[in-house]
């Protein structure tokens, strides 16, 4: 229920024409922790709230909308009203109807899932945002490096469980500037050594970049995207590019 979950908010923010702070906010505290808290919470509670009994779509979905909420209101100085969030929640909510109560009601489980802590400071968006000033600073070439289309990257990530939940956000920062760079940046321009530099300025381990960004890439392009067997220079007719290779583009050495 996880990728259904995360790509409604994802549409409702859209719908809500939020900033980016408060996409990925809302995004972090539902998919990084209220999510992965709330079978535990559920199950070592007897009297949990009717919304966690069970636990629906639609009261994930409802959920979703208050993540939002409260992400607006930790990084907004208008936040969204709860009629803006109530009204979208009777188009798009199809098989329960909440009141206004009933949001009130789900901001106070939501908060008691993650213990009241709220804190936004280590999302990955902000991490990423700090590290796109700084190479735009440092290279002519961060010029040429799409910010909507590291935001789409990023909207990847969180998709794929099996890629946001295990690392640290500074890591899943520096991934997706890199896979930004290959995406994004001309290949005749491929000059900058993004990875040594990345690397420098987060501290993350390289091996652990690379090992993000191929399957970011490997997920945009397709599996055979990325080889790890065939000579640098050579090139497969479903346009397979040589792991050697791309090791050498993010380094700035081909």
């Amino acid at each position: 229920m996880r990728l259904p979950l995360v790509e409604f908010l994802i549409q409702s923010t859209q719908e809500l024409d939020v900033g980016p702070i408060v996409k990925y906010a809302a995004l972090s505290l539902l998919a990084d922790r209220f999510y992965p808290s709330l079978s535990r919470f559920a199950q070592g509670n007897d009297k949990a709230n009717w919304l966690l009994q069970p636990i629906r779509e639609s009261n994930l979905q409802l959920f979703a909308l208050i993540s939002i909420w409260i992400s607006s209101k930790i990084h907004d100085s208008c936040p969204l009203p709860v009629k803006c969030l109530k009204f979208l929640g009777d188009t798009t909510i199809k098989e329960q109807h909440f009141t206004t109560r009933d949001f009130l009601e789900a901001e106070v489980v939501f908060l008691q899932v993650l213990d009241f802590e709220i804190g936004t400071a280590n999302n990955a968006f902000v991490f990423f945002e700090e590290l796109y000033i700084q190479f735009k600073g440092v290279a002519k070439v961060g010029e040429l490096l799409n910010f909507e289309a590291c935001m789409d990257i990023m909207d990847l990530v969180y998709e794929k469980e099996e890629t946001s939940l295990p690392h640290s956000s500074r890591l899943l920062a520096a991934s997706i500037l890199v896979a930004s760079y290959v995406i994004t940046v001309p290949k005749k321009k491929w000059e900058f050594p993004v990875l040594p530099w990345v690397k420098f300025v987060t501290s993350c381990d390289e091996e652990h970049i690379i090992r993000i960004v191929t399957d970011i890439l490997r997920h945009v392009f397709g599996p055979s995207c990325l080889l790890q067997d065939e000579p640098r220079k050579q090139r497969r007719k479903d346009g397979g590019v040589p792991f050697i290779h791309f090791q050498k583009v993010l380094c700035g050495t081909l």
